[in-house]
């Protein structure tokens, strides 16, 4: 029953709130997320489910400071429009001040090693977000060794603050904007996404070689919760293998499927959500790797160049409204993590009709990163958001 003067997103939150698992909870205390993987189920739920929690709050207007006066800083090796905003949203939604530094600010390109530049940072943070996505094998490594850096240092000098570090994007995985697609699914489909279907296809792109994560991210997370995941690809645009077993084994261990289609006709056929999106070709992104370790900027735009061109020979690839027609009673939804090359990965007609739509599904990211945070920093998780739901303090 609604207390008096209690709102609807504020039943929903405290309903929410009281199926948390305390010893679910106890487990993330000090967890960094870098890679949805690492995690198992009933965290990833757990985490998914507290992201709810924030945005009902927010969606009553309700204060949730749980960190005042601390400094939440992020490091972007590559360009963002959603992810930094969703970073300093989040930052200022939990009461913290954020600060948005660009990696080429950093001296890791004079031979700042990661972990001195995660102690550099540590010293001064209460949580750290890195996007480092560009060149394979590079980026979730060099996340992991920034918070060894920081840990040790803070071991060093007996502090016991927790700093824990946000995956905004690596080269296998992009776990915000997975989980943000988790939770608009969620929010799609009242009775869950299990047992549903979703094409994550590859789309054809002009602008440039985009990283494998979010992909990869998609087809090991969603699994998970009973979806029936198809991938498509053109031939030569594979990707990581671990992530391709990975996607298999949690399909057995979730109650989905994962199949790979040679066509995107063939991935679309039934779907009810389709993900077209646009990838590197595996064998000009490996070559990146060599380029980018011999510092050879000549190379690097070759084969930028070469990754083009390649794309080019499969323009065809297309989200389209005939390919829609091939949906579910033609009534897919689209989504996409945006910025989609209108034109070429979806047409402008299928964009116009889900701009509402995707613009919804990234702003599940700020509450993603919200949960994050709070689950590795307050070990009284579930006691404070009861207190805002009972309080209930407007901003």
């Amino acid at each position: 029953m609604t207390s008096k003067g209690e709102t609807a997103p504020t039943r929903v939150a405290r309903e929410t709130i009281e199926t948390l698992d305390p010893r679910v909870l106890e487990s993330l205390v000090g967890r960094s997320l870098f890679l949805t993987s690492d995690w198992s189920f009933p965290q990833i739920e757990t985490l998914a489910r507290v992201a709810g929690v924030f945005q009902q709050l927010d969606r009553a207007r309700v204060r949730t400071p749980l960190f005042p006066e601390e400094l939440f800083l992020s490091l972007f090796f590559d360009s963002s429009t959603r992810t930094r905003s969703s970073w300093a949203g989040a930052a200022a939604r939990l009461g913290a001040s954020p600060a948005i530094f660009d990696g080429t600010s950093t001296q890791v390109a004079h031979g700042e090693t990661a972990a001195e530049t995660g102690a550099m940072l540590g010293m001064n943070a209460h949580a750290l977000g890195i996007r480092h996505d560009l060149i394979l094998g590079e980026g979730n490594r060099f996340m992991r060794e920034a918070h060894g850096g920081i840990a040790r240092y803070l071991e060093e000098i007996g502090d016991e603050r927790v700093v824990p570090l946000v995956n905004l994007q690596c080269d296998v995985d992009h776990p915000t904007q997975s989980l943000a697609d988790l939770r608009r699914l969620q929010e799609i489909f009242s009775d869950g996404p299990e047992g549903k279907t979703i094409a994550v296809s590859w789309a054809y792109s002009p602008s440039y070689a985009k990283p494998l994560s979010v992909p990869q991210g998609l087809i090991t997370l969603l699994p998970r919760f009973g979806m029936n995941v198809r991938l498509a690809a053109p031939p030569g645009y594979d990707l990581l293998p671990q992530c391709l077993d990975d996607a298999a084994r949690f399909a057995e261990e979730g109650g989905g499927t994962f199949v790979r289609c040679d066509s995107m006709d063939e991935a679309f056929d039934g779907a009810d959500v389709v993900y077209p999106k646009s990838w590197g070709p595996m064998d000009l992104m490996l070559e990146r790797v060599e380029a980018n370790r011999a510092g050879d900027r000549g190379a690097l735009d070759r084969i930028e160049a070469a990754a083009l061109e390649r794309n080019r020979g499969f323009t065809d690839w297309i989200c389209d409204e005939r390919r829609m027609g091939l949906t579910r009673d033609g009534a897919a939804r689209y989504m996409h993590c945006l910025p989609a090359d209108i034109g070429a990965e979806v047409s402008p007609g299928v964009m116009d009709r889900f701009r509402t739509d995707v613009a919804r599904e990234a702003n599940h990211k700020v509450y993603v990163i919200m949960a994050m945070l709070a689950v590795a920093k307050e070990p009284r998780l579930v006691a404070r958001l009861a207190e805002f739901t009972e309080g209930a303090v407007e901003r």
